[in-house]
């Protein structure tokens, strides 16, 4: 399915899933996967840089052109895919990402350090811009790499000595938000469709392309020219990450944007605006129409100057002018675009903001009419989309780690939590905590899981209960007896 833009050309909706049937790229192949590759992710970029304009405000209403009285010709733009992307955005990662664990025995000190060093890497940042991307075009790209080998060798002397080494403020690796008009993954065509090269290049100003490329084992350095092509290999080296340090996030399996869904739409709402804002402006310079009068035409230019017109009749028949004030009806018109963004919102799945008339409605109620419960719904499918690359990314991370300063962490060991909405109905919650904490048939671990309370439960539950065995130790039985005599 394609859409017109509004600039001359067709957009596809969705991004084209990049693949290869090259099962393992080498030195022999790595120009001809490019190069194969380049293609689809040409047609790929100049969809994402359409939305992306879009996203900014660069709308095709701002192009629209009027054949009657072109003079009045207002551009509106009513930027609600801005508002669309930044809403999910918001409500996705209001709140920062954070590991919790997950596994039988006691790791929430090593995943307490796991979150430190996300933290001194500013991960939540590069979260909210790879989520940003994913809502304009459907996808994202982050990019892993270790830090200096001076970091690493600092590291390496302690481990030996089998000390874990302290670091201070530095982090074992960085992390960033790659833009996705200048990176891709390619994939093998293959049962899984597993990645098998990461690409991030670079424009020059003198045209050359600068294509930095990662395999599992290898990394290439490629230089090409933007007009002549003609790309070869300047630099290889091994990498010792194990892994492809460039991971892609995906919004859904289409690969589509928050609002590309609702394109016409927002283009509709655009135009109804802009024909609105005309139909005040028409009304305020509207036409003048003589009967049965005669102006020179050279007086007739400065009419709107002069505000004074002096008209002759004619034997019988009575000069008079008149003004064309036939007024666009606004309530209709409103009618029109509470309409469309209405559908918009439905779409897209955001809540509306008309608040509801009923004073009885209990906050559930509430909740489930305004469109809060679809909002919530959509954005469990996205964390459920971000979570699968968040996985890889986690893999990466804790070989990156385990190298350079040690840890027993596993992947197996890590949950990924989303944060939002962890006080809402916070009564309703307590109560069920309470509720399944007198149940003796439910163990304490289970109730603090599934009460909703707490962002991560299993250290809630070990904070919990150490307190609990230190106010047993504190208390000491007394006997009756005693007190009597």
């Amino acid at each position: 399915m394609v859409y017109w833009n509004g600039r001359g050309d067709f957009m596809q909706f969705g991004r084209t899933k990049i693949k290869t049937d090259v099962e393992k790229v080498n030195r022999n192949n790595v120009l001809s996967v490019l190069a194969d590759a380049l293609t689809a992710h040409n047609a790929n970029r100049a969809d994402i840089d359409y939305l992306y304009r879009y996203f900014k405000g660069d709308q095709p209403v701002l192009a629209r052109e009027k054949e009657i009285r072109p003079e009045i010709c207002n551009k509106i733009v009513e930027n609600i895919a801005n508002e669309i992307v930044s809403f999910k955005t918001g409500y996705l990662l209001g709140e920062p990402i954070q590991y919790v664990s997950r596994s039988d025995y006691d790791t929430s000190k090593e995943v307490g350090e796991l979150n430190d060093i996300m933290e001194l890497c500013n991960k939540p940042c590069v979260d909210n811009d790879i989520a940003e991307w994913l809502y304009i075009c459907g996808v994202g790209h982050r990019l892993i790499l270790p830090n200096s080998d001076a970091l690493i060798s600092k590291a390496v002397p302690a481990l030996s000595k089998g000390v874990k080494p302290d670091l201070g403020d530095e982090s074992p690796f960085s992390i960033y938000c790659l833009d996705p008009r200048s990176s891709f993954i390619v994939h093998y065509s293959g049962i899984g469709e597993k990645p098998v090269m990461g690409v991030k290049y670079v424009k020059k100003d003198d045209l050359d392309v600068v294509y930095s490329i990662w395999t599992d084992t290898e990394y290439f350095e490629i230089v090409g020219n933007e007009l002549t092509g003609g790309e070869k290999i300047v630099k290889e080296a091994p990498n010792t990450i194990g892994s492809i340090p460039v991971i892609e996030y995906t919004l859904n399996n289409s690969r589509q944007g928050a609002f590309e869904i609702v394109l016409p739409l927002l283009d509709a709402i655009n135009d109804t605006q802009s024909d609105r804002v005309d139909g005040v402006d028409q009304f305020i310079q509207s036409l003048m129409v003589l009967y049965n009068a005669e102006i020179d035409e050279g007086k007739a230019k400065n009419l709107r100057a002069a505000g004074l017109i002096i008209l002759k009749s004619f034997g019988d028949n009575k000069a008079d002018i008149k003004i064309l004030n036939e007024q666009l009806n606004q309530t209709q018109t409103q009618t029109l675009i509470d309409d469309l963004y209405q559908k918009v919102l439905e779409i897209v799945g955001m809540p509306n903001r008309n608040g509801g008339t009923s004073t009885s409605d209990t906050g559930a109620a509430v909740i489930v009419r305004d469109g809060w419960s679809t909002a919530e719904a959509r954005a469990k499918s996205d964390e459920a989309n971000f979570k699968r690359s968040e996985r890889e990314f986690l893999k990466v991370a804790l070989s990156i780690i385990r190298r350079a300063v040690g840890t027993e962490l596993l992947l197996k060991d890590v949950d990924i939590k989303f944060t939002r909405h962890n006080y809402d109905n916070i009564q309703s919650k307590a109560q069920v905590l309470v509720s399944m904490l007198n149940n003796s048939h439910i163990h304490p671990a289970l109730a603090f899981e599934h009460c909703g309370m707490f962002s991560d439960p299993q250290s809630a539950f070990n904070m919990s209960e150490n307190y609990y065995q230190e106010q047993m130790q504190k208390w000491e039985p007394v006997d009756v007896n005693d007190d009597l005599q």
